[in-house]
C-alpha cells in the first residue's frame, strides 16, 4: 500500500487499515471541531455533487425511483449533516455536575470524548443513507471510521469508495469493498466502536467478534413492525399511510410495516381503502409505475416468493403478480392470514402485506406482546385512550401514532431497537452520543489540603470524616 490510506482494501490489509486510522487518531488532527464541520461539510458537498450518479447507482441496484431515492437517502443524510452543524458547538460543551458540599471545594463536569477508530457496516435496502448517516455521527464525535457498505449493492458500494476518498480525509475514512470474507477480516481487528446495520443473524455474529476485544457494539437491526388499526382510526388517511409505509423501496424498510392487526368491525372497509390506495399511488398495474422499485436480487426474490407460497398466507386482497425476468413482485396485501404461517413468524422485508383480524385493541396488544419486541410499531386511533393504552402496555423501538415511517426522520428522536430488533441508537445527538465516552472530570485546587483525609486515622480524624462523609 502507498503512504495514504487508500480507498478499497482487501481482506489481508484489515490489520493495516486499522493500524493506520488509529494512527491517524493518535495524532490529534480529527479532534478539532473546525476540523470536524469541515468534513461533514465536504460530507455534503459529496451528496450534492455526486447526486446524478449516486441515484444512478441506487437505480441499478434497487430500481429506486429518483425521487423516492433521493428523498430516502440523500436529502435524509443531508438533513442530519445540517442538524449535526447546527448543534455541534453545544453538543461538545462540558456537561456541569454537582459536587457535594462535603466534597467541596471542586468542580465536577462530563466531557465528550471520541472513540478512536470505529467501523461502520452497512445494508443493502438503504445503502446511502444507512452508511452515511452513521459516519455523520463518526466524524462529529472525532473519530477516524472505516466504512463496509454491502456488496449486495455494488453499484452503490462502488460508486462511495470512489467518492468518499474525493471528499474526505483519506487518511481518516476509507471505504472498504467486498462481501463475507472483507467483513470477516474486519471484524478481527479491534476496534473502539462497531456499528452495524442488518439482520439479527449477522448482528450475533458482529457481537461475538466484538466481545473477543470487548468492542461496545451498536446493532441496528429488524423484525416484524406491527400496525394496529383501531375501530376509532381514520380509515381514509390510515390506509393511505399503510399502502405508502409498506411498499416504498418496494417493502425492502427495516421499519416497513410487517403486518396489520385490524378490528374486525372495521377490517372490510380498511382493506378496500388499501386496495384504493394501490390503485391511487402505482396506477392499475404497477408493475408499469415509475414510482415502484424491484427486489434487490434473485436470491431475495425466491425468499419472498417462498414466503408467498408457503401456506397460510390468507386471501389475496390485491397484487399477487409477480415478474422473476425483472424481480418484480407486486403490491399485494392479504386478509385473514394465519399466524401460525411463516410470513407471520420472518420478517419480510418485501411488498407482501399479511393482515389479521382481531376483536378488539386487548387483543392486538396481547398479539404484540407475545413476540419479539419490534423495531417499530405503528397505531392508527382517533381515541386517545387508545393511544395511551397501547403507548403503556407495549415495547418497541419506537412508535408511530397515525402514521408510518416518519419518526426516523425526526432528527431530536433516537432512532433504535429493543430486544431482538437492536441495541443503542442514533440519528441526531443520539449519533454524537454513539460516538463519543462520557469522561468524567473533577477539579479540586491544592490552596487548602486538610490533614484530616490522610492516615495515620486517630480516634478524633475517624469521627471527624464519619460526619463528613
Amino acid at each position: 500500500m502507498t503512504s495514504t490510506l487508500e480507498p478499497l482494501v482487501s481482506a489481508g490489509d484489515a490489520e493495516r487499515t486499522v493500524t493506520r486510522l488509529r494512527s491517524t487518531f493518535a495524532t490529534g488532527r480529527t479532534r478539532p471541531v473546525a476540523y470536524r464541520k469541515d468534513q461533514l461539510r465536504a460530507l455534503d458537498r459529496l451528496l450534492v455533487e455526486s447526486e446524478p450518479e449516486l441515484l444512478e447507482a441506487l437505480r441499478l441496484d434497487l430500481g429506486k425511483p429518483g425521487t423516492e431515492a433521493y428523498l430516502t437517502e440523500i436529502a435524509f443524510v443531508r438533513a442530519e449533516i445540517a442538524e449535526t452543524l447546527r448543534h455541534l458547538d453545544r453538543w461538545l460543551r462540558p456537561e456541569k455536575a454537582t459536587v457535594p458540599i462535603k466534597q467541596q471545594p471542586g468542580r465536577a463536569a462530563i466531557h465528550r470524548d471520541p472513540l478512536g477508530a470505529v467501523l461502520i457496516i452497512g445494508p443493502w435496502n438503504y445503502p446511502v443513507q444507512l452508511v452515511l448517516a452513521p459516519l455523520v455521527g463518526a466524524i462529529a464525535g472525532g473519530n477516524t471510521a472505516a466504512i463496509k457498505p454491502s456488496e449486495i449493492a455494488h453499484h452503490t458500494s462502488t460508486a462511495l469508495a470512489r467518492l468518499v476518498p474525493r471528499f474526505l480525509d483519506p487518511d481518516a475514512y476509507v471505504v472498504i469493498e467486498g462481501g463475507v470474507p472483507e467483513t470477516t477480516a474486519l471484524l478481527a481487528q479491534r476496534w473502539d466502536h462497531i456499528f452495524y446495520t442488518g439482520n439479527g443473524t449477522v448482528g450475533r455474529v458482529v457481537m461475538r467478534a466484538a466481545a473477543e476485544h470487548l468492542t461496545p457494539v451498536t446493532l441496528e437491526l429488524g423484525g416484524k413492525s406491527p400496525v394496529i388499526v383501531d375501530e376509532s382510526a381514520n380509515l381514509d388517511v390510515a390506509a393511505k399511510r399503510i399502502v405508502w409505509g409498506k411498499f416504498l423501496n418496494s417493502g425492502q424498510t427495516c421499519i416497513a410495516p410487517d403486518y396489520v392487526l385490524v378490528d374486525r368491525r372495521v377490517e372490510g372497509a380498511l382493506l378496500a381503502r388499501m386496495r384504493d390506495a394501490v390503485r391511487s399511488f402505482y396506477g392499475t398495474d404497477p408493475q408499469l409505475s415509475p414510482d415502484l422499485g424491484r427486489i434487490v436480487n434473485d436470491h431475495h426474490y425466491a425468499r419472498i416468493t417462498r414466503l408467498a407460497d408457503a401456506g397460510g398466507t390468507g386471501e389475496v386482497v390485491f397484487g399477487g403478480e409477480r415478474d422473476p425476468a425483472t424481480r418484480y413482485i407486486a403490491p399485494t396485501c392479504y386478509r385473514d392470514t394465519d399466524p401460525s404461517a411463516a410470513i407471520m413468524h420472518e420478517e419480510i422485508f418485501g411488498p407482501l402485506l399479511p393482515t389479521v383480524p382481531v376483536e378488539d385493541l386487548d387483543a392486538a396488544v396481547e398479539f404484540v406482546t407475545a413476540r419479539d419486541k419490534p423495531l417499530a410499531l405503528y397505531l392508527f386511533a382517533e381515541d386517545r385512550a387508545a393511544q395511551d393504552y397501547v403507548l403503556e402496555h407495549t415495547t418497541s423501538g419506537g412508535v408511530c401514532l397515525n402514521a408510518t415511517l416518519f419518526h426516523i426522520s425526526v432528527p431530536g428522536l433516537p432512532f433504535g431497537g429493543v430486544g431482538e430488533s437492536g441495541m443503542g441508537a442514533y440519528h441526531g445527538q443520539a449519533s454524537f452520543e454513539t460516538f463519543t465516552h462520557r469522561k468524567s472530570v473533577l477539579r479540586r485546587p491544592t490552596g487548602v489540603d486538610p490533614s484530616v483525609a490522610y492516615p495515620p486515622y486517630t480516634p478524633i480524624k475517624a469521627k471527624l470524616l464519619r460526619r463528613l462523609l
